[in-house]
Formats: C-alpha cells, structure tokens, sequence
C-alpha cells in the first residue's frame, strides 16, 4: 500500500466528532491529502491519536506511512504509540542530576533509545532495591541535557511489574549503581482490558 492509501486507510479510523486543543479534525487532514501534503497530513493524524485514544492500527498504519516516508522520528513516535495502546501510558516529570554530580556527562536522545533502570519501590529478597528496565521518550525535545528537566514517557519491559505505580510517586532512574534521576508519576493509563 502507498503512503497516500495508508493515511486515507488511518484517518478513516479517527471519529469525525474527535478534535485537537487547536480544532484541527480528520477534515484538515482529508484537506492535506487531497493536496499530496502527506507529512502535514501525518502530523495531524499524529496530535489526532493524541487528543483521543484509537486504536492499535491506527498508529501501526501511521508507523508504516512514517517508514514509507523516511520519517525516523515520526515513525519511533507511533511505534512507541503502538507499544502504550497494547500496555498503557505512564508519564512522568524527570529531573536528572547535574553532570558535577552524576555519571552521565552528555545529551542522550529523547526518541525511546535510552533504556534506563527504574528503582520503583520494588526491593530483592535480600532488602536491595529491585531496578527494572524501562525505554525512555522525552516529550517535545528531540534530546536530554544532564542536568535537564522534562516530561518523559516510559515503556517497562516487563510492564506488569510497574502496575502498582500510583501519580505522585517518586521514582528513580539509573544507569549504574548511582542515581542518574529523580521522576515524579504524573500519569498512569492502563490498557483497555482485553
């Protein structure tokens, strides 16, 4: 399927009722397409799946189109979208320390490469905090300095472990043995029960 028939294919997934904080609608993005504005069109579908919940295809659609398109950014973006329709969505505001004060002395990629430990409140049978792998999506910033403070999204490997996370709980990020972050949960959204 070209890139054209995969976003028609995933825009008829969006309710017509379904609208963006800026009042953009799956018409906008009919518009674009009439006009070969595929990226234009992407994006919109993209802050579309946003603003409302759809479904697993819609964004595996849109992930194909991105590819189609050579769009690695947008293509990770609704991969990662793929991964939190099949498990949930956990945000969280990520402080991370001040390179003085912490191993990482360099920027790390905000698109979903980073796979962190997380000390989630779990602990070993021997009393020792339990870490747990998680990838890493930086909101709105294609990078993350040390030191920085943004709005991240987290995908578990093994997500089931992190079902008693609770918004306003304190979590912290490791890529050694020392603290490389602090978070707080801001949001926990589990999946639709199958």
């Amino acid at each position: 399927m070209d890139v054209p028939k995969l976003l028609e294919a995933a825009s008829l997934l969006v309710p017509e009722a379904v609208a963006t904080e800026n009042d953009i609608t799956v018409n906008d993005v009919w518009e674009y397409l009439a006009h070969d504005e595929w990226e234009v069109a992407l994006d919109l579908l993209e802050e579309l799946g946003d603003a409302h919940p759809l479904p697993l295809t819609f964004w595996d659609t849109l992930a194909t189109a991105a590819e189609r398109m050579s769009l690695e950014r947008s293509a990770a973006w609704c991969h990662w979208r793929c991964y939190e329709t099949r498990h949930g969505i956990i945000r969280a505001d990520l402080t991370l320390r001040p390179p003085q004060e912490a191993t990482r002395q360099t920027p790390f990629s905000g698109a979903g490469v980073l796979r962190p430990m997380w000390d989630i409140g779990d602990t070993t049978p021997t009393g020792e905090p339990n870490l747990h792998v998680a990838r890493l999506w930086v909101e709105f910033t294609p990078a993350m300095d040390p030191g920085g403070r943004a709005t991240v999204r987290l995908a578990p490997l093994v997500p089931s472990r992190w079902r008693q996370l609770q918004p306003g709980q304190s979590i912290t990020m490791h890529e050694d043995r020392t603290i490389a972050g602090t978070a707080i949960v801001l949001e926990i959204q589990h999946p639709p029960a199958a």
